[in-house]
């Protein structure tokens, strides 16, 4: 018997995914976990595999298509089973248009050549109320139905350029939508002239779909802001002594594989553990906010941020405490390279107890990063700058580094982040004691 398989909850944060490419085609027999398809979520691309055995005999989504958890993607069964009636039952509803305002200004001072979103819906709004209750309500491009003529290749373009296809005039066979009616609207242009400003051309923006991992970053950090109540403590420290011990370990490093390309350390993975080592000297600041008590963790799971194509994942340096600084340094290459390839498990990016953020290598000297909620506190890392200094009464040329901490105030009081960011002035001072800890 037929059976609907729907989109699965892939990650723990995932509500909606692309389901980038299928792996089984219609008329294929699966077994259990055979590689259906690929699915972009909001933190990396995950597999969706076959939870039963069957034949693949209908898709209900296309590649490239967005996919709402819970949406019919597929229907199994039997070799040659007919599916035509419950393929049309798990078709999704049809979407309910937006109300058109009763009355619209007469005088709107728009010339339209090609229509970006927000003008296409005043078109569209002018045009149905030009409609008479015998006219028929299609256009160019759509059927006696209403539905829009174009391949799902033409329709996966157009959401990625942002583009609505009701209204637009195909030029293909019987008016279908074919990709060179998109690229005629990118050489086209709105004309805008507002009150005072008669004549002057405005040119449209670029539209750029959101993405999975974009939606959710602006959800959880819109999140944060609102309902995480941040400050922020910054210390500016002499990193003198921190350059030459990362110069002479890079040496040692280098002499004992005998090769010019052995595993390098780097500023940040000798941070990530003196912050590790600092934190279990203030275990408060190791802390999450519950609405019935405090957390505080034991363990030391640092959450490092990495900049991705589509923005920022951060995976998880698990028991940074009890790892040399060469240990860090691979397990952080090796996260960051499956990162940026969308290959992170949804594990390998979670539960961590503290975050660091560092855009030294962008040249920025210093910011404030928002909370990674549940976590009680980031720190952000600039770069290392090269400035005069007081030392014993002698001005010279420093390493400086500044460092602020933004902290959960319901969490970490300012006496706590003080004392977290003396313990970690006093490791990068002495950055030999914190290697060996």
């Amino acid at each position: 018997m037929a059976k609907i398989t729907t989109m699965p909850k892939l990650s723990p944060t995932m509500e909606e995914g692309v389901l980038s490419v299928w792996h089984k085609k219609e008329g294929d027999a699966v077994e259990v976990d055979d590689l259906l398809a690929e699915v972009e979520t909001d933190k990396a691309t995950m597999e969706f595999r076959a939870f039963d055995k069957g034949t693949l005999l209908k898709q209900l989504v296309a590649a490239g298509a967005t996919v709402r958890l819970g949406q019919p993607v597929a229907i199994f069964g039997s070799p040659g089973e007919d599916v035509t009636a419950i393929a049309a039952g798990a078709a999704p509803p049809a979407a309910i248009p937006a109300a058109i305002p009763a009355a619209i200004p007469a005088a709107i001072p728009i010339a339209i050549t090609a229509a970006p979103l927000a003008v296409r819906h005043v078109r569209a709004g002018l045009d149905e109320l030009a409609r008479t209750e015998h006219e028929p309500a299609f256009t160019a491009g759509e059927d006696t139905h209403g539905h829009v003529r174009a391949s799902p290749y033409v329709r996966k373009l157009a959401r990625e350029r942002g583009v609505n296809l009701v209204g637009i005039a195909g030029t293909g066979k019987h008016g279908r939508i074919v990709p060179s009616d998109l690229d005629a609207l990118r050489t086209q242009s709105v004309a805008i002239a507002p009150q005072g400003y008669a004549g002057i051309a405005l040119s449209p923006p670029e539209t750029r779909p959101l993405s999975m991992m974009r939606k959710t970053i602006a959800r959880r950090l819109t999140e944060s802001k609102q309902t995480v109540p941040h400050f922020y403590l910054t210390i500016d420290v002499d990193v003198d002594a921190l350059m030459r011990f990362r110069e002479s370990l890079n040496a040692e490093l280098a002499k004992a594989t005998g090769t010019d390309e052995p595993v390098r350390i780097s500023v940040n993975d000798l941070l990530i553990k003196a912050v590790a080592i600092a934190l279990k000297r203030v275990p408060a600041c190791n802390a999450s906010f519950s609405p019935e008590a405090l957390l505080q963790h034991t363990r030391v799971d640092i959450s490092v941020a990495v900049a991705v194509p589509d923005g920022l994942v951060t995976p998880v340096v698990r028991d940074a405490d009890k790892k040399s600084v060469v240990a860090i340094a691979r397990e952080v290459r090796e996260l960051a390279g499956r990162a940026r390839s969308k290959k992170l498990s949804p594990e390998e990016m979670q539960n961590g107890t503290f975050s660091i953020s560092n855009l030294g290598m962008f040249g920025i000297d210093e910011f404030a990063a928002v909370i990674n909620p549940p976590e009680g506190a980031i720190l952000a890392v600039g770069r290392v700058r090269q400035e005069p200094s007081v030392r014993d009464g002698l001005v010279v040329v420093a390493n400086r580094l500044k460092l602020t901490l933004s902290c959960d105030h319901r969490v970490v009081d300012g006496a706590i982040g003080a004392a977290f960011l003396a313990e970690l002035r006093a490791l990068l001072a002495e950055p030999l004691a914190a290697a060996v800890s």
